[in-house]
């Protein structure tokens, strides 16, 4: 089976939450002790979780960070502040477990797990997963950054990476990357398909200065310029102007939500990755998670693009997952709230209408029976066929 059509079934397998299980949430939700929509955001969370899983009572007891790792020829034009080498010592430094996102997600009880999908650099590592489709991607002021075919190949690495570890067990996924030039990249990408000017979605990245920024946006001009990508084809922008890790990070996002995992996702190149993958599955926004807005310039438009309200705002821009990571707790304390809190009728608590809420007891047992009911479709088999 032909790579493309292997990616199809894949988006084909994602389906819309389910609205009877989220309904089922909300109506236990508005039973806690507590005003009616006191938790905000946190209930909108929970409720949205519940209809991802089909899970009335979610838990999330095995969570994985992807960081999808991978070198950009347009470094090559000076677009960055830090040498191409940066990329191949991070992935050992992310191996060793001395980067940020190492320590925020030992605190977090999530799993890192860092992918070489075009590092330029040979390397081996016990704990490093291989998956390099090249060596970095072209010069793409000069050229198409990849070939479609390589493109698709990058997509399906992150989509059996998801189906593998969902085999293990695990039931949320977290998007990371690691690349010198990836932002640049990921700008490139948005302004193809948003259509907003390089200028305005363009940023600092690992900390250029403003006549760095200049060039930096007058390189992506070029590239769209040199390339011509046609924005109604989200697979034509990415082998033009985009990144192998942008890639992998797109698979992954959709591979989550064909298993009806949910999946949070970190900063700018992340959420790239998320709009191209809304544009090859609408549906798949519906399991996204916005984690936090970073400092990149063109972030905040984006989440707006994609119709997605972040969690937090901490100025962060170190990529990596970082800002993910540390959505993970907000999403755990919505968890538990859903899950520990004391109903009105279990407290014997007036809810403030002396009505008996016994109904609320009912839902509470169909809403665990419901949980151990619920199951997850099936993925087509993509480890073989992705990797030729």
């Amino acid at each position: 089976m032909k790579n493309e059509q292997v990616l199809q079934e894949v988006i084909n397998t994602i389906i819309a939450p389910d609205e009877d299980i989220a309904a089922e949430t909300s109506a236990h939700v508005d039973m806690l002790t507590k005003p009616p929509g006191s938790l905000g955001k946190l209930e909108n969370l929970v409720i949205r979780l519940a209809g991802m899983t089909g899970h009335a009572r979610p838990r999330f007891d095995r969570r994985a960070v992807i960081v999808m790792a991978a070198d950009h020829g347009v470094v090559a034009e000076g677009i960055s502040a830090f040498p191409a080498e940066v990329t191949p010592q991070m992935v050992m430094n992310f191996l060793a477990g001395g980067a940020a996102v190492n320590v925020l997600a030992r605190h977090a009880r999530a799993e890192v797990i860092c992918v070489d999908i075009g590092v330029n650099a040979d390397l081996e590592h016990v704990n490093l997963l291989s998956r390099k489709i090249r060596k970095g991607t072209a010069n793409m002021a000069q050229g198409a950054a990849m070939t479609r075919e390589e493109a698709i190949q990058a997509i399906l690495v992150g989509v059996d990476v998801v189906k593998s570890e969902v085999a293990k067990g695990t039931q949320l996924f977290v998007t990371g990357e690691m690349g010198i030039g990836n932002t640049t990249a990921s700008a490139a990408v948005m302004s193809a398909l948003t259509g907003i000017a390089p200028a305005a979605a363009v940023g600092r990245g690992t900390g250029l200065d403003d006549a760095g920024v200049q060039r930096k946006a007058a390189v992506i001009s070029q590239a769209l310029s040199t390339n011509a990508p046609d924005p109604e084809d989200a697979l034509d922008v990415l082998s033009k102007v985009g990144g192998l890790e942008i890639a992998g990070l797109t698979g992954v996002i959709l591979a989550a939500a064909a298993h009806r995992c949910p999946v949070i996702v970190d900063g700018f190149i992340s959420t790239v990755a998320a709009l191209i993958a809304r544009q090859l599955a609408p549906m798949s926004t519906s399991y996204m998670i916005a984690s936090h807005t970073s400092h990149e310039n063109g972030h905040a438009a984006l989440l707006r693009e994609l119709e997605l309200k972040p969690m937090l705002d901490l100025d962060m821009r170190v990529g990596e997952g970082t800002g993910a990571v540390l959505g993970l707790h907000l999403l755990d304390a919505a968890c538990l709230l859903l899950n520990e809190m004391a109903t009105f009728a279990s407290a014997g608590v007036s809810d403030g209408t002396n009505q008996a809420s016994e109904a609320g007891a009912d839902a509470d047992l169909n809403g665990k029976e419901r949980v151990a009911d619920s199951a997850s479709p099936t993925v087509p088999s993509v480890q073989e066929d992705g990797a030729e």
